[in-house]
């Protein structure tokens, strides 16, 4: 299994639209995106984060140049973000 965590640097302001594009977008993740397996959003007062969980760490990497992460998900979050996004990916061992 693998995860990718995206950090997201947004103003307590903009929280509710940005979890307006977390929720448009969460299933078609699940139902389109190959070895995607579950999507989360993790809310604190310095960001919010998305946790996906994928099968494989290629099946993230993948993710991240599909066109629903960086036309849809990133063309909706762009305006709201205070700072660039922080992209990890981590595999289980």
């Amino acid at each position: 299994m693998a995860y990718l965590q995206i950090t997201l640097p947004v103003d307590p302001a903009y929280r509710a639209a940005a979890a307006g594009v977390y929720e448009q977008y969460k299933q078609p993740f699940l139902d389109t995106v190959l070895g995607a397996l579950s999507k989360e959003l993790l809310v604190r007062d310095e960001d919010v984060q998305v946790l996906h969980g994928f099968g494989t760490t290629a099946d993230a990497e993948a993710y991240l140049t599909s066109e629903l992460f960086t036309r849809d998900v990133v063309g909706g979050l762009s305006p709201l973000l205070k700072a660039d996004q922080d992209v990890r990916v981590y595999d289980t061992v």
